[in-house]
């Protein structure tokens, strides 16, 4: 399915406000249209979570976690699909309104994105897909379903009114400790976690950097699990982290660099700021920082 709208194609906001090396970069692209998708199968359920992300390990933003809610598709033969929830609504959104509606939308900022990080579980059959898009370029890296040596604990909780044991792990890493449910006997859970018998419903890093958390469930589904067509660059998954890397430490550059576009920055005075295009430290690492190595 795809619906191109005729309002704009891609509006960039070509101007920032950069405060200090400390103060995070963001780039807000605007897509006005949807991309083809593609089919891959039904849904049986579906469960939305919480996604958390400190993105500020240093204490020198004020404003150090951001949140998604995504959702966890279930298909047939095992797979899954993790996305955002946002970019599905407005998705929904872009291929349901007319040019003018769409445009009071942008204007009220009802099209922000959420997290492009999609992750597919068995697709194809053994293996596990990532898809993510950054700035205007989709990435795609494919590898084994990851084999994830979990140890049972003493630790239970309720979550949804569920019932729930806890195991941990380290991976990629970090070490992560999870609550899952043998109420609900999926061996599945957000992210790349999976294989105990029970959907994972809550999951935290060692730290609390990262978690995910079930707020919601749908046990009759009928969604479709899509993938977008879309001329991916498949690449390797360390591949994938450089060019996620290059981009987070200056987004301005990253963006010039691969559409020949230019950004203009400004402090909060107005004035250009000078320094807007060099590298800067982040305040967080990635959720798997193995990809250093």
């Amino acid at each position: 399915m795809k619906k191109v709208i005729l309002f704009l194609s891609v509006c960039a906001i070509m101007s920032a406000i950069v405060s200090g090396k400390s103060t995070r970069r963001t780039l807000n692209i605007f897509s006005a249209s949807v991309p083809e998708t593609e089919t891959l199968a039904p849904e049986i359920m579906e469960f939305v979570y919480d996604y958390s992300i400190c993105v500020d390990t240093t204490g020198q933003l004020k404003e150090n976690i951001s949140s998604d809610n995504m959702l966890l598709q279930i298909g047939p033969d095992g797979l899954s699909k993790f996305s955002s929830y946002k970019n599905l609504t407005v998705d929904s959104l872009l291929m349901n309104s007319s040019p003018e509606q769409i445009a009071d939308a942008a204007i009220e900022g009802k099209l922000s994105n959420g997290e492009f990080m999609t992750i597919f579980k068995n697709y194809p059959e053994g293996k596990l897909t990532h898809t993510e898009k950054i700035c205007q370029d989709w990435f795609k890296y494919e590898e084994e379903m990851p084999q994830l040596d979990w140890e049972l604990t003493d630790s239970v909780a309720t979550v949804l009114g569920y019932e729930c044991q806890s195991a941990r792990c380290k991976f990629r890493g970090r070490e992560w400790t999870v609550f899952y449910t043998e109420e609900i006997p999926l061996p599945e859970g957000p992210w790349k976690l999976h294989g105990l018998p029970g959907l994972i419903m809550k999951a935290s890093d060692e730290n609390g950097y990262y978690t995910f958390e079930c707020i919601g469930i749908k046990s009759k589904a009928d969604r479709p699990i899509t993938i977008y067509k879309v001329p991916f660059n498949n690449v390797k998954r360390k591949d994938y982290y450089d060019a996620k890397h290059r981009y987070d430490v200056n987004p301005y550059a990253y963006y010039e660099a691969t559409t020949g576009g230019h950004i203009t920055v400004s402090d909060t005075a107005g004035n250009p700021a000078l320094d807007a295009y060099d590298p800067m430290d982040l305040t967080y690492d990635y959720i798997e920082t193995d990809w250093k190595k």
